[in-house]
């Protein structure tokens, strides 16, 4: 059974930074694309970011693209999202997945987390 948990959300002002990690258990970690979504109160789940099995092709959404950066440690089954200019918009709960493809999808992901907030003041 694969397990995904996120961690390093938190609050933080405009402007800042945050790491977010999400560790997976349960299958071959490299056999999988991962992606990041988030999801806002009152709005869809949206993408934000994903990276390829070995890790050599990454995207990104518009809204994050220069501001963000996506990386994976497969000896460590880990995916990371750097997440730097931070923000008001940004706030949401930020979730990882796992998948077949790095997908803009969320349909393309199989595994989810439950996710980590991220809160950015202004």
């Amino acid at each position: 059974q694969v397990q995904l948990v996120e961690s390093g959300g938190g609050l933080v002002q405009a402007g800042g930074s945050l790491r977010l990690s999400c560790v997976a258990s349960g299958r071959t970690f490299s056999n999988a694309a991962m992606g990041w979504f988030r999801q806002a109160p009152g709005k869809e789940r949206e993408f934000v970011a994903s990276i390829s099995r070995s890790g050599a092709l990454t995207y990104y959404a518009d809204s994050v693209k220069g501001r963000f950066t996506i990386s994976r440690d497969n000896a460590k089954n880990t995916v990371h999202l750097q997440m730097n200019s931070l923000q008001p918009e940004d706030t949401a709960g930020y979730y990882c997945a796992r998948g077949s493809s790095p997908s803009s999808l969320s349909s393309d992901y199989y595994y989810w987390g439950q996710g980590t907030q991220v809160t950015v003041s202004s």
